[in-house]
């Protein structure tokens, strides 16, 4: 069934809350907390610390998501499937954001990350499921508005932060109840009946082996391989943006600050717009694994372009390409995802893997990018590693056989 603005609105609000919170600590925050430059050595510690803290947070949310998603899968009662779990990551990402606020060093830190990457992961499971639940041939558009909330929220928390100039500790309240006010809306708003005979369903015993069956299937496991890759390619271009600008390029913290703002512009520009028109196409003629392909070359080329001339006229040209790339890889690909669901009664768990994949890439990326960095004592090699993976994880998606939706909906409201 096809659903109107009103849904389209709600949907867009929950997913740039939950990127917000997600990315603007991941860009900016993080590195700012555990920057250590009081040596020449010390800025590869901020660097290292970095990433093992962001790589952290991704593995545990590669637990909860698919987790959070089967238990929404079995949930009973009138209050919905999905809402109790999405109001409940929002509280729980919005509560770690504050304690990580007055967090003081690698380990406090650490352990308050690991609370909102839970908590987000919980969240997205339940609103990604949403797409599967309650449309068929909107999916691309839905799955183009993720992907561009994405870029949006990244500029949205780090513009926020850059222009009013706050603090780190006023950044992570800002993000609290910006995600607290936006989350649970969007959680109590969309629509989200009951399904109890599919609850039924779920809920029947079964061993193991068959919860995991959706990791045995084979298009659906390439879709996930390839989705991880990729993602760990553009983390690679986009996670340590703030120590390249100060160390590698040599700013001041000032211009570092106000130049990486501007690139997640022109990045953001690019992903918004790439992801529309990449999602629409997709959903009209139904050919998903092309476009899916050369997105991933196109972001893998951008990459390699800024490891051959790390000067920052051409980091705004990778930031264009970047974004021309990544914004139709994650349009496409998650609409690809939901059309490969091997279970209609585990959407919420087989789609938490497919936001793990992505997450759990944007995480690790930072982490491989910080050994890269400090193997060499610089910042081309992880770029151009970041530009091979890109273009392999592409090219993993042609092992897809194509297959039709076969997703039945529940009809959900305009």
């Amino acid at each position: 069934m096809r659903v109107g603005l009103r849904w389209f609105l709600l949907f867009t609000l929950a997913w740039l809350a939950l990127w917000t919170v997600q990315l603007t600590p991941l860009q900016l925050l993080i590195p700012l907390q555990l920057d250590t430059p009081d040596d020449a050595d010390g800025w590869v510690s901020g660097v290292v610390w970095s990433g093992l803290i962001l790589a952290v947070g991704g593995l545990a949310g590669v637990v909860a998501a698919p987790v959070a998603g089967g238990l929404s899968d079995r949930t009973r009662g009138g209050f919905g499937r999905r809402r109790p779990w999405a109001l409940g990551g929002t509280v729980l990402a919005a509560v770690s954001l504050v304690g990580i606020a007055t967090a003081e060093g690698p380990w406090a830190v650490g352990l308050a990350w690991i609370g909102v990457s839970v908590g987000t992961a919980v969240a997205s499971a339940a609103f990604t499921a949403l797409i599967a639940d309650q449309l068929t041939d909107q999916r691309g558009t839905a799955s183009a508005v993720v992907s561009s909330s994405q870029a949006l929220g990244i500029v949205l928390g780090v513009g926020a932060i850059v222009v009013f100039g706050l603090s780190v500790a006023a950044g992570y309240w800002l993000l609290a109840g910006f995600l607290v006010v936006a989350g649970a809306a969007a959680a109590l708003l969309l629509p989200d009946p009951p399904e109890q005979a599919a609850s039924q369903r779920a809920r029947s015993p079964r061993r193991l082996g068959e919860r995991l069956a959706a990791l045995r299937d084979r298009d659906f496991a390439w879709l996930l391989a390839g989705r991880l890759i990729v993602n760990i390619g553009n983390a690679l271009g986009t996670g340590l943006l703030l120590f390249f600008l100060l160390y590698g390029l040599g700013l001041d913290a000032q211009s570092a600050e106000e130049d990486l703002l501007l690139l997640i512009v022109v990045y953001t520009v690019f992903v918004v717009v790439s992801s529309i028109v990449a999602g629409a196409v997709s959903d009209r003629t139904g050919r998903r694994r092309g476009i899916v392909l050369w997105a991933a070359i196109v972001q893998g080329g951008a990459a390699l372009l800024l490891a051959a001339v790390p000067s920052l006229p051409m980091a705004f040209v990778a930031a264009a390409l970047l974004g021309v790339g990544y914004g139709a890889y994650m349009a496409v690909g998650l609409a690809l995802g939901t059309d490969l669901l091997p279970h209609p009664d585990d959407h919420a768990r087989d789609l938490g893997f497919v936001n793990v994949s992505a997450s759990l890439g944007q995480l690790l990326g930072p982490l491989v990018g910080a050994g890269l960095v400090a193997a060499v004592g610089g910042f081309a090699l992880m770029f151009a590693v970041g530009g091979v993976l890109s273009i392999v994880g592409g090219v993993m998606t042609l092992a897809i056989r194509p297959r039709a939706v076969s997703a039945d909906p529940s009809p959900a409201p305009a």
